[in-house]
């Protein structure tokens, strides 16, 4: 097979958690003709259909029935729809829009493909750090599976993180990059694993005590904060993924940002500054500024989406592991 025929071999996509970024992705999906959108599954089911999986209708169900398990034709309703649907032929690539709470989870997640003998893509919008380092430690179980794996795909780490990994080879060396963020959204519900993940970094918090909390006690923290969350120095992925391509020590990264609940518009414009040093021996400091106008599902599904065309593109060409969004540019999907 030549290369320009196995690079029309089309993407067939599964969506793993079907919260805010998992409709939103599939949303997206159905406005390109390159990836099929074919699989999707929840905490309560899944849905496979070759002919592809139609976005308003997926909604439907699951507003009406809680699962994507109760689709026509192709739902099952199980327990165990994870698994399940790793078993089931017919899916190359899936994005991984499933909870990180616990920090294992993801990683679980991947060992289970890779203990099933699955071949293909997967890409991810992971932020801690923490849990993009369990990654790290599946590299050669990754390569050796034929599993090609981009980590950190989203807006930051993602988007943010590609533009600095871009901007620091204008230094010879990097002294800082810092990346702030602002994120609106009209409501909380809509994207509760998220927000569960944003709380643990609040000063008082982690990940255990966020994930036991109950609806309405994190209803009742947002009353008090009139529905923000104010984050400084959060243990965020851009670290070791700049550190492991090479740019800068982790250290000298930082993220924080301010996340609105209540409101759809951004509290504050979302960039990352890179300072650094030329080979002049000056200082100077770039910055790259996302546009108040793009959502956050928009700024994390438009580049996961690029990344799993990239993606899809090493793997035929035997490219398997673990690459990060520092080490590949997204592909346009058309």
């Amino acid at each position: 097979m030549t290369a320009e025929k196995q690079f029309q071999q089309p993407l067939t996509l599964g969506i793993l958690g079907y919260g805010g970024l998992g409709q939103a992705m599939a949303r997206l999906v159905a406005r390109r003709q390159q990836v099929r959108w074919v699989a999707v599954a929840d905490r309560k089911g899944y849905a496979l259909h070759p002919e592809g999986i139609h976005p308003l209708v997926c909604q439907r169900v699951y507003a009406e029935r809680g699962s994507v398990g109760y689709l026509e034709p192709g739902g099952v309703v199980t327990e165990n729809a994870l698994t399940e649907l790793m078993e089931r032929p017919g899916v190359n690539a899936y994005f991984l829009a499933l909870p990180n709470l616990p920090n294992t989870f993801i990683a679980n997640v991947v060992k289970e493909f890779l203990a099933r003998g699955w071949r293909g893509v997967l890409v991810d919008a992971l932020k801690r750090t923490s849990a993009v380092e369990q990654l790290l430690e599946l590299r050669a179980a990754l390569a050796a599976g034929g599993i090609t794996y981009l980590t950190g795909c989203g807006a930051t780490p993602g988007l943010l993180t590609a533009a600095a990994a871009l901007a620091a080879h204008s230094y010879e060396e990097i002294l800082q990059v810092k990346i702030t963020f602002g994120v609106g959204i009209a409501n909380w519900e809509a994207y509760r694993a998220t927000i569960r993940e944003d709380i643990a970094h609040l000063p008082g918090y982690d990940v255990a005590k966020a994930q036991a909390m109950t609806d309405a006690e994190i209803a009742e923290l947002l009353d008090r904060t009139d529905g923000k969350l104010y984050l400084e120095n959060m243990e965020h992925a851009d670290d070791v993924i700049l550190e492991w391509a090479g740019i800068c020590p982790r250290d000298r990264v930082t993220v924080g940002g301010v996340v609105d609940t209540r409101n759809p518009r951004k509290p504050l414009s979302t960039h990352v500054q890179i300072t650094g040093r030329t080979f002049e021996g000056k200082v100077s400091t770039h910055t790259f500024t996302l546009g108040d106008e793009t959502s956050m599902a928009a700024n994390v599904c438009g580049p996961a989406l690029g990344y799993l065309q990239a993606g899809w593109h090493l793997h035929q060409q035997g490219h398997y592991g673990l690459f990060t969004c520092a080490d590949v540019m997204p592909r346009w999907v058309k």
